[in-house]
């Protein structure tokens, strides 16, 4: 970092046209170069004095960690620097010179020049001028030093190599360097503009090698950048895309997003599309089964999206089960004419203490052995409600029921629990006796959290409560049923009923209350127990079963 400092140095006689810059005499002061450049033709030993009004500048030039200071004669015309070229030479001082210089200075010269080099400047002229020639005898230049300064600027003065190694060490001349190198004669000026000029050119050499390399890897980079773009457009394209996808699946398939308040780790939702297996081998003995609540079995075939026989192309199914179907006993003959071919046996059970209440049915291609209704308890609340519809097969016995629920405020819950759950699992376990049972329809019970959206809002809901999930457990499942849709999908939420009232099909909050239970002795004949939750109508979904006989 320069420093440059200004002395008002002035000669008392200083005749400007003979005014001539004399080489740098080089003293070695500390760890510094003090250079000494003044000289004229006619020189009053008071050269240092402070008596005219020529002014000289004292400057500190730090090249390499190391101060040079240079007092250079400044002159202002022309002629002045042509002949300074010319006599400079001819006029080389000797280190004596520079004793003599000391020796002209004042007093406050010299304590001005020992505050600069950090020496003392207490004490008289005498004592200041012996601390200063102490310090520079001391600091004189050796031969370790002067090899040291190798590839300096070239200097006028030939004879001294310290001094011009000294100078090529310094840093490269700007404009005004090489201006005032005129001064040291115009032979070592074109050593210095021929030596500018060749490391300019390999500067500009290097230059254009670097701004070419750079261009190219400019272009290089930016092909890179576009091609990072237009990956990282695809990519966010693919996304976007992704994005709508499930976007579009939530809204037209919303089964297939998980969907519960407090769901476990491993849960995923249910999609038939991807978790029903592959269809049996053909010639494979077995029975399809599918039931279904339709909440109102006149009002779902005046819908003009939905037909039977759609639903019945569609799956193929052997035996379709009813749940509230809300008929009286006097529709069903109307009914039974609107009945696919094929499916020509059909049994119906109507509430006839409540008109347009509950009611079961069985609707079958397959004729059954036998049929009963109800629970077989005469008079019973049971099998007035038309709840229950048991056909026996060749293999098993298909019981149809709808299980009352528990009603608003749990009006029915003690009457659920105490009476119609144990009279319906005794009932299975009489027809168990002969042949496995197969037990379908709305069970009106969430059994576990993963089969309802939010356990922890609807523990004293109709459905959830603890006291039904109890007796679910007591009566059929620690009995010797399976639950064969847990069975085969242990880590599954799949939901089969979503109420009207809060839109909850179009979110998938909804609740499993659809239920196949086997007897154990065939649950290992099961081969597929699934949900059709794209199929609308109602409230509930169907739900199908597939048993290899």
């Amino acid at each position: 970092m320069n420093k440059v400092l200004q002395l008002g140095l002035q000669s008392s006689v200083i005749n400007v046209a003979k005014f001539l810059v004399v080489p740098i005499r080089s003293l070695r002061v500390g760890s510094s170069i003090v250079g000494v450049g003044v000289g004229t033709r006619s020189v009053n030993k008071r050269l240092m004095s402070n008596a005219t009004v020529k002014s000289i500048p004292f400057s500190i030039n730090n090249s390499k960690g190391k101060e040079v200071l240079k007092i250079v004669g400044a002159a202002t015309d022309q002629n002045c620097h042509q002949m300074g070229s010319d006599s400079g030479r001819a006029e080389m001082g000797t280190l004596q010179d520079d004793q003599k210089d000391i020796e002209a200075m004042t007093v406050q010269e010299l304590r001005a020049t020992l505050r600069k080099l950090g020496l003392p400047v207490k004490g008289r002229k005498q004592q200041l001028i012996s601390t200063l020639r102490l310090h520079m005898d001391s600091n004189l230049p050796d031969e370790s030093s002067v090899s040291d300064q190798k590839e300096t600027t070239s200097s006028t003065r030939s004879d001294s190599v310290t001094i011009k190694r000294k100078i090529r060490n310094m840093e490269e001349p700007t404009e005004d360097d090489c201006s005032n190198s005129e001064a040291y004669g115009i032979e070592h000026g074109e050593k210095r503009v021929k030596q500018s000029t060749e490391e300019n050119l390999k500067a500009k050499v290097s230059a254009k090698a670097i701004s070419k390399e750079r261009k190219s890897l400019t272009k290089t980079g930016k092909q890179q950048i576009h091609s990072k773009e237009e990956a990282s457009s695809t990519i966010s394209s693919e996304l976007l895309k992704t994005e709508e996808m499930i976007s579009s699946l939530s809204q037209s398939e919303p089964w297939t997003v998980l969907a519960h308040k407090k769901p476990q780790k491993d849960w995923k939702a249910y999609n038939p599309k991807t978790m029903r297996p592959p269809p049996l081998p053909e010639g494979t003995k077995c029975v399809k089964v599918m039931t279904w609540n339709v909440n109102g079995l006149r009002a779902l075939l005046k819908l003009e999206s939905f037909t039977a026989l759609q639903l019945a192309q569609r799956e193929n199914f052997d035996i379709l089960c009813l749940q509230e179907t809300k008929l009286q006993v006097k529709d069903v003959e109307e009914i039974k004419k609107t009945l696919i071919d094929g499916y020509d046996h059909s049994f119906w059970s109507c509430s006839v203490s409540k008109l347009g209440y509950s009611g079961t049915a069985i609707i079958s291609r397959i004729k059954p052995l036998s049929v009963r209704y109800g629970t077989g308890l005469s008079e019973s609340d049971h099998d007035m409600e038309g709840r229950i519809v048991t056909a026996e097969f060749d293999s098993f016995y298909l019981i149809n029921t709808y299980v009352p629920n528990s009603g608003d405020g749990l009006k029915r819950l003690s009457y659920r629990i105490e009476e119609w759950d144990r009279t319906l699992s005794n009932h299975i376990k009489e027809l168990e006796k002969s042949k496995p049972v197969v037990l379908t329809g709305d069970l009106n019970c969430a059994h576990e959290e993963i089969d309802i959206f939010n356990p922890a809002g609807n523990k004293r809901s109709a459905g959830f409560t603890i006291e039904e999930r109890q007796s679910f457990g007591a009566n059929f499942l620690e009995k010797g049923f399976v639950d064969t849709f847990r069975k085969q999908h242990p880590g599954v939420v799949g939901y089969t009923y979503w109420g009207y009232r809060h839109g909850g099909r179009k979110t998938n909050r909804g609740w499993r209350l659809d239920y196949f239970l086997v007897s154990e002795s065939i649950a290992a004949n099961v081969h597929d127990s699934y949900i059709l939750p794209d199929i609308n109508g109602s409230d509930h979904c169907p739900i199908g079963l597939i048993l290899k006989l």
